[in-house]
């Protein structure tokens, strides 16, 4: 019983936290929100210390590896996992509403009345080259130090890392600083996440509050149908994944430290903010450093299997909407690459879907005024799409292991 408590006494706090949190969410609807300052403040401690922790965790990680060829081999065999299980996930996603099909008998009515509360988006297009150059570059360096250029943080900290690296002995001083920054940025997170079950618990009790009025029927076999596949995902394809990965072994351990990131990327519907907690628990499936902390940042940016089968059910909603066909094979491969291609796009950050949304849009050739019927999905199935994404990196990580190190990478870790 001992153990039982020792091991998982963080996810049952936190677990308890978020509990009491859409309890009080559900009784008291939108006059929770007086508890939202103490859930903001949480979530703001994670992004304060979001910045740093990535720089360090990827840029020491890379600094202090001894060979290049294993970087190399490193990121190359994340690129595949991501491209790998995203492809899966979108197959599966688009299955699943070819099978259900959620999006039927639309109350235009009750669309249009949820349409005043949603802020639109610029419609503002830009070539597509342009578009990638703004996405993993900035014109100002201290452009970088914010959540909202994450990936061109991520490029900044990758070359800082095979700069250091490259430059051998001399750089050793500045290597072990950025060590030693990893380390202090590792601490500030466990600091913060004695706070995670009241912040998470009132974050969560002001999502519920002001989330469930908007559950109108219309959108809820959609939102059911989402849910029944990410409860599948979640439980059956990432089991698969860590069995290929550690075998019984890995499904054990992964199924043993899960719990605590799957909780906070409920609460927080944010991947970056699942980051910290993420990379701690993979370290404790016996993932090595440098690996952990190059797959979870680069996954929280750029590996959405949640994301993915959301773009397939917003592409789908307009298909049917304005009377195309989904299940011809031409159709059905565009909304499989479209929706992969979201799922790489995706921003972190909760909200900051526009461009995927736009995509959609776009690339089909739908009216831009449809962009507010496909933001209502984004919100209602923002909760466990977050929960895909951020597990499935925690499963990747595992999988990169599995490559990287061989089949036995896990036994050193167990018998340790």
């Amino acid at each position: 019983m001992r153990s039982f408590w020792y091991n998982y006494r963080g996810t049952i706090f936190l677990l308890t936290g978020l509990i009491i949190g859409g309890i009080a969410g559900v009784v008291y609807g939108p006059k929770v929100a007086v508890v939202k300052p103490l859930g903001d403040l949480f979530l703001n401690l994670m992004y304060m210390i979001l910045i740093p922790l990535v720089f360090f965790s990827i840029s020491s990680a890379i600094a202090n590896m001894t060979e290049m060829k294993r970087l190399g081999k490193i990121l190359v065999t994340t690129l595949l996992v991501f491209l790998a299980t995203s492809l899966i996930s979108a197959i599966l996603g688009y299955l699943a509403i070819l099978i259900f099909r959620p999006i039927n008998n639309v109350d235009m009515a009750s669309v249009q009345h949820l349409m005043g509360h949603v802020k639109g988006a610029g419609g503002k297009s830009t070539y597509w080259l342009d578009q990638l150059v703004k996405t993993f570059t900035v014109d100002d360096f201290n452009k970088i130090l914010t959540k909202d250029n994450m990936l061109s943080l991520i490029v900044v900290a990758i070359l800082t890392g095979i700069a250091t690296s490259l430059s051998g002995k001399d750089a050793q001083p500045f290597a072990k600083v950025l060590a030693a920054g990893n380390i202090v940025v590792m601490k500030i997170v466990r600091i913060i996440m004695y706070y995670a079950p009241i912040g998470l618990g009132c974050f969560f009790a002001n999502i519920i509050g002001n989330l469930g009025s908007q559950m109108v029927a219309t959108y809820l076999r959609t939102w059911l149908v989402y849910l029944g596949y990410s409860i599948f995902y979640f439980f059956i394809v990432m089991s698969c994944y860590a069995l290929i990965a550690g075998g019984r072994a890995g499904l054990k351990i992964f199924w043993k430290n899960i719990g605590a990131p799957a909780i906070t990327a409920i609460a927080t519907s944010s991947s970056a903010a699942s980051i910290p907690v993420n990379i701690e628990y993979t370290k404790k499936m016996g993932v090595k450093d440098d690996i952990a902390e190059t797959v979870i940042p680069l996954g929280a940016n750029t590996h959405k299997d949640g994301s993915v089968v959301g773009g397939i059910m917003k592409a789908t909603f307009l298909f049917v909407l304005f009377g195309r066909n989904i299940a011809t094979f031409e159709n059905a491969v565009l909304i499989i690459c479209v929706g992969f291609l979201v799922g790489v796009v995706m921003s972190a950050i909760p909200g900051g879907g526009f461009v995927a949304e736009t995509v959609i849009i776009t690339v089909f050739g739908f009216p831009m005024t449809a962009l507010p019927l496909i933001l209502i999905i984004s919100e209602i199935i923002d909760i466990p799409a977050t929960l895909l994404n951020s597990s499935s990196n925690t499963t990747s990580a595992m999988l990169v292991s599995r490559f990287v190190e061989g089949k036995n990478w896990l036994q050193g870790h167990l018998s340790a």
